[in-house]
């Protein structure tokens, strides 16, 4: 199994920041973006409506899916959440072993505190 990136939109801030921090706590994704000012469009019981939410991308393993699917479900708000899964066709596969081992539920705890500092940097 490959990894995949999985989009879901929220409606506000505090809403992606909950979801982020609970899908990677659990080990359901190595990363969670959350891209601020998307613009959505879309029919919803007959009637055209326009939203300003906030888009999540996380980056995981397929294995993990129906378990963030689950997670998604649990902790949105809206009463039919996008959830949408990508395949990753190629990658760094320096990267892709990070998803891997980040999702690893075997793998040691050394500190789930959020950090300041980004990790990839100098």
């Amino acid at each position: 199994m490959g990894a995949i990136v999985v989009v879901t939109t929220v409606g506000t801030e505090d809403q992606a920041n909950l979801l982020a921090r609970e899908i990677v706590a659990r080990r359901q994704a190595a990363s969670v973006n959350i891209l601020p000012g998307v613009r959505s469009f879309y029919r919803w019981k007959g009637k055209i409506c326009q939203d300003s939410e906030l888009m999540l991308i996380a980056k995981t393993q397929e294995a993990e899916f129906e378990g963030l699917k689950a997670t998604i479900r649990e902790l949105h708000t809206y009463e039919l959440p996008e959830i949408l899964a990508f395949t990753v066709c190629q990658g760094s596969q320096e990267f892709l072993a990070w998803i891997a081992g980040s999702v690893d539920k075997s793998a040691p705890d050394l500190d789930d505190d959020e950090d300041d500092e980004p990790a990839f940097g100098d």
